[in-house]
This record gives C-alpha cells, sequence and structure tokens, in this order.
C-alpha cells in the first residue's frame, strides 16, 4: 500500500461534513499527512444569486465577491468547528464553483490525492447511506474514499466525545 501523503476532506459546511472533516484531520495528524478542506459552491447556488439584467433578460453574475463569502464562510466554518487540531496538521482551504462530485473527482485527479475523506447520511439504501455527491466519487474517484458515518464516529469516541480526543 502507498503512503497517504495527501487527503482530500470536501465539505459542504453543515454540521454532518465536520465529521469527516475532523476524521481527515486526525487522520493527518497520526499520519504525518496533509488535508486539503474543499468546499464547492454548486452552480445552482450561482443561478439563485445571480441576477437578470433589466434591460435584457440575460443572466448576470453575482458579484466578484461570491466566493471570497463562501471562502470565508469555510474558514469560519473550520474556526468554529475544528480548531483544536488545526495547528498539529498542515491543512489548506479551497473554495472553486462547480458541481460538487464532479469537482471534488477532477480535483482528486489533478492534485494527486492519496484519499478522499467524506461524510455519509447513514440512512438506509446505497444514494441515501452515501449522499448521492459521496455516491458519485466513490463510484468515479481516482482515489480511496473513506466515507464516515455520524453513528461510526459516535461508536468511536463515545456518546460525549470528539474524535479529537484520539480514539479513532
Amino acid at each position: 500500500m502507498d503512503q497517504i501523503k495527501k487527503i482530500l476532506a470536501p465539505s459542504d459546511l453543515s454540521e454532518l461534513s465536520e465529521l469527516g472533516v475532523r476524521y481527515a484531520l486526525n487522520l493527518a495528524k497520526a499520519i504525518e499527512a496533509e488535508v486539503t478542506v474543499y468546499h464547492v459552491v454548486d452552480y445552482d447556488t450561482l443561478t439563485r444569486y445571480g441576477q437578470r439584467s433589466a434591460a435584457s433578460s440575460s443572466f448576470q453574475p453575482p458579484d466578484h465577491h461570491f466566493l471570497e463569502r463562501y471562502q470565508k464562510a469555510l474558514s469560519g466554518f473550520l474556526m468554529d468547528h475544528v480548531a483544536d487540531l488545526s495547528p498539529s496538521v498542515k491543512m489548506r482551504e479551497k473554495v472553486e464553483l462547480g458541481t460538487p462530485g464532479k469537482s471534488i473527482v477532477e480535483l482528486a485527479k489533478s492534485e494527486e490525492y492519496d484519499l478522499m475523506v467524506m461524510s455519509t447520511h447513514g440512512k438506509t439504501g446505497l444514494r441515501m447511506t452515501l449522499g448521492s455527491v459521496t455516491e458519485e466519487v466513490v463510484r468515479t474517484g481516482p482515489c480511496p474514499v473513506l466515507s464516515i458515518r455520524p453513528h461510526e464516529v459516535q461508536r468511536h469516541t463515545g456518546p460525549s466525545n470528539s474524535v479529537a480526543d484520539g480514539n479513532t
């Protein structure tokens, strides 16, 4: 097995995705790898926040601060949820506009990640268990994908502890 040096941890900034990011950071700390926390702003979001020109019916993209706001949101998410791990792991943040599943797979290929760590919904049925984005990444990704289910994290850490305590 090749050594894991680069981990991609996609996040949609939800409470559920925090579990995957936290797990990726703990794993990276244990094996001295680096982590990229990656947030894809879906094109659908762009469409919702875009504007129609008054003079025509053509679509006008949002102002240039659009992705900047999402970068700040990702930084805030990480500060609020995994700041305890940040100093001990080499981590970078990346925000892009795209289609989540496709963008995650493309980034993993282009930057040659060794592993992706993603949270899952933990419900029944393959698509519901993995979620549609995770399912697409597992199916088409260029490297292994470790899917983290909420109850799996709880089982490993106990009901009141976090993964950060090293009980993974």
